[in-house]
């Protein structure tokens, strides 16, 4: 049984008039006449009463039109079904950013995009935020959630998510560290620094001290900015961290923020990936899912 028929029988059945059914299917009132006769002898039954002038379902007409309705609504849901699976996005996105990132703000990413692409798989690497933008230059993943370097190569295109602050953290607890930033002219060359081993947070702090003419004593380089956070709340040293690190560690409350005039630029945060890698379906679907996070914070 054609769809065709079944479509021109439900408008005919709607309509109860040959000549408005074969206007709003775009042919003619005796083709209109032909598929009645067609599905009649199909189904052994009269569907039409021609008794009277006017066009009126038999009994098996009306069972007919609902069973006719139910079948175009089934054929029409299955075609869009067989459309969305088609149409859905499969494969693999790789990911890079620092475990603060991973719960901060892209576990609500993650789940935003889960929600719009559940076939696409997500392998996610976490490591030393200074690594993160060469780990998307290099190709090692598709994505890397990072801070925005100064000087951006011109073979990776990066999104915006947040701009970080930059602060110098000091321990809470007393100690040599606390009684030498107790003095009213902090002399920064006698107080230990910890410091990131490289990255933008690293460039900043040295163009900081570089610009006041003073040589840091350096008690510590990690990789890692958590790591910094511990090491600073166990009384080692002063830190420069981002404040989302901070903001979201466990020490928090064992370090103090310290005003040092003038304060670091801050870090711009966002997505950074390869500009041959826009073109990929994921990759741009994941761009395409963080414009649509930003638009609703």
């Amino acid at each position: 049984m054609d769809f065709k028929d079944l479509n021109q029988f439900v408008v005919l059945s709607e309509t109860l008039h040959y000549g408005r059914a074969a206007q709003q299917c775009h042919t003619s009132a005796s083709t209109i006449s032909r598929v009645v006769q067609r599905l009649e002898e199909q189904l052994g039954q009269q569907l039409i009463n021609r008794e009277r002038k006017d066009v009126k379902l038999t009994r098996a007409g009306e069972s007919f039109k609902e069973y006719a309705i139910r079948t175009l609504e089934q054929y029409q849901q299955l075609r869009d079904q067989l459309h969305t699976r088609t149409s859905e996005l499969e494969g693999e996105l790789s990911l890079y950013c620092s475990v603060t990132a991973t719960y901060s703000f892209l576990s609500e990413l993650l789940a935003l995009f889960r929600q719009r692409h559940p076939l696409v798989d997500i392998r996610l690497r976490t490591g030393d935020a200074a690594q993160a933008v060469d780990m998307a230059k290099n190709g090692e993943v598709d994505i890397a959630i990072a801070a925005r370097p100064d000087q951006l190569s011109p073979r990776l295109a990066f999104r915006p998510i947040k701009q970080v602050p930059l602060a110098f953290i000091a321990p809470n607890q007393s100690g040599p560290v606390s009684d030498a930033l107790s003095q009213i002219d902090v002399d920064w060359k006698k107080i230990p620094m910890i410091l990131s081993e490289t990255g933008l947070g690293r460039v900043r702090v040295d163009n900081w001290f570089k610009q006041r003419q003073i040589k840091p004593q350096i008690y510590g380089q990690v990789s890692g900015h958590e790591a910094i956070v511990a090491m600073v709340a166990l009384g080692f040293g002063v830190g420069v961290v981002p404040e989302l690190v901070l903001s979201n560690s466990p020490m928090m409350e064992k370090v103090r923020i310290l005003p040092v005039q003038p304060e670091l630029e801050p870090f711009s945060v966002g997505l950074c990936t390869l500009n041959s890698h826009l073109n990929h379906p994921l990759v741009d679907a994941f761009w395409q899912v963080t414009e649509e996070w930003l638009t609703g914070q």
